[in-house]
């Protein structure tokens, strides 16, 4: 009898993906089995599951988010709490859709091009151009839109962008059918073009599957930390030592681990993005569902770092770096130099591959030394501009065009030293009391002469706050050495960056 109901449902399947791929729009088959088939009950439901869940947080840029597939009645609340954390009326360009294959398997993705899907909310749009473009171009897209007719997991994605996002978006709809980790990788370098702010991506998985309710919890929680680390090693590793632990009734970690995973190679290398678990639950956890064997929902989302707004009030309490940041910063100043030197051209940054606190406007110095002497210092105060930006053209001004000196030659650059001094706001003082040698560097001012000296020139010369004040008057601003006495007075902080390599 089971063998009859299988040769039935093949039959079945078989007509029904040959129905739908002559019809061109892709037509739904989990409404009334994942998600109700009426409209007013599903634009009902949708708007208690919106109603209940974790909601967003303001001023955030979603990039991504990872949603589950799973039947409303289990995984709709976790659903509607990944979607909240999207501006409802960002108005996305398009929004990528993609989800792991739950009916067949091939060597690379498949993308719906014959139409749009549709749903009982109606059609939503498929970018067609996105689509053949991306089938025409890389045979790793190049697989039958078959993989999409019986496939549920994009398709309870769409009643959710359909309810809740304006601007009626387009979407790119992606079966992943491979497990290839090479091939996956080459996939997200196909796709990183669009993976930009005016498209949302979104990735359709459930987690673990069919552990008891105590497994289930330790397992995602496992596994949603390795993903948020945003290490696609991490996450693998962490899907291995799940597998390899034997937890009685677990067949996965993420049935989408894919499409995770595919996500990590996109986002990686982008120091302006971050991963936030956002929600979580189990079937357990639903009326519905018993404690023995679970499936796992989460709700992450892939957001944009903030910069911090307003001033910098106290530079030393409010930023810092780390190393491998310093060192970053200093080879941005040594490339911009090395590229004039031997190519008569500027360093091009990629943006989104600097870390944010190099986009914050911050005025900084670049010095150059020659066993330990001055060869080039120049720099900006203040700046509207971000910090990579005025460390690239102060590299250069330091070595080419500090008028104490004649341009950098490559013999010299072979044996220079870079410091760079990122410099907070400047305040004007009334006394010399408030000048903490090696925390401030000092400004002075009167009529049209000025001068000044960084934090680190009074340290390294041994000078009392007097010495410091008397030298940065007489040999910076022409003012004589007692001149700072009737003059201006500024401090600024300074966090010196410095390499020793040479």
């Amino acid at each position: 009898m089971r063998r009859v109901c299988f040769v039935l449902l093949s039959i079945f399947i078989v007509m029904e993906t040959y129905s739908q791929s002559r019809s061109g729009d892709r037509q739904p088959v989990a409404a009334g089995r994942f998600y109700s088939a009426n409209k007013e009950i599903l634009e009902k439901d949708l708007r208690q599951l919106f109603e209940i869940c974790v909601k967003g947080t303001n001023n955030i840029k979603v990039r991504a988010i990872i949603s589950p597939h799973a039947g409303y009645v289990f995984s709709g609340k976790v659903a509607a709490s990944a979607f909240s954390t999207v501006d409802k009326n960002s108005e996305f360009k398009n929004i990528f859709v993609i989800g792991s294959s739950h009916i067949m398997a091939f060597e690379g993705a498949s993308v719906y091009d014959a139409g749009d899907f549709i749903t009982p909310l109606g059609k939503i749009k498929v970018n067609s151009d996105i689509a053949s473009k991306l089938k025409q171009e890389n045979k790793l897209f190049n697989f039958p839109v078959n993989a999409h007719i019986q496939e549920h997991s994009l398709e309870v994605q769409m009643p959710f962008i359909q309810y809740y996002l304006s601007g009626n978006p387009m979407i790119v709809p992606v079966i992943i059918g491979t497990n290839n980790t090479n091939n996956l990788k080459k996939i997200a370098e196909i796709l990183k073009p669009w993976f930009v702010p005016e498209n949302l991506f979104v990735i359709s998985s459930d987690f673990s599957h069919y552990p008891d309710y105590k497994n289930g919890n330790e397992v995602d929680n496992y596994t949603a930390n390795s993903l948020i680390s945003g290490n696609p090693q991490t996450f693998i590793d962490a899907l291995r030592k799940n597998s390899s632990k034997n937890i009685p009734g677990l067949s996965t970690s993420m049935c989408g681990w894919t499409s995770g995973l595919l996500l990590l190679y996109l986002a990686e290398g982008n120091n302006n993005l971050e991963f936030k678990r956002i929600d979580y639950n189990n079937s357990g956890d639903s009326r519905y569902g018993d404690k023995d064997q679970v499936v796992g929902y989460h709700a992450i989302a892939l957001v944009e770092k903030s910069i911090k707004s307003g001033p910098i009030e106290d530079l030393s309490d409010e930023i810092s770096f780390t190393e491998e940041e310093k060192e970053k910063l200093i080879d941005i100043a040594e490339d911009n130099i090395r590229s004039m030197l031997y190519e008569k051209k500027r360093t091009v940054i990629n943006e989104e591959s600097v870390p944010l606190i190099f986009k914050i406007p911050l005025g900084a110095f670049v010095t150059l030394k020659i066993n330990g002497k001055l060869r080039g210092c120049i720099g900006r105060f203040i700046s509207s501009e971000p910090l990579y930006k005025v460390v690239l053209e102060s590299a250069l001004s330091s070595a080419f065009d500090d008028p104490r000196f004649s341009p950098l030659t490559k013999d010299e650059f072979a044996k220079t030293d870079i410091e760079i001094t990122v410099l907070g706001p400047m305040k004007k003082i009334d006394d010399i009391k408030k000048i903490a040698l090696g925390k401030h560097g000092i400004y002075i001012k009167k009529d049209v002469r000025s001068g000044t000296m960084l934090p680190q020139v009074a340290i390294e010369n041994g000078w009392s706050v007097e010495e410091f004040l008397g030298y940065t008057s007489r040999d910076k601003a022409g003012l004589g050495w007692d001149g700072w006495k009737n003059a201006d007075i500024y401090i600024y902080e300074g966090i010196v960056l410095e390499e020793n390599k040479k």
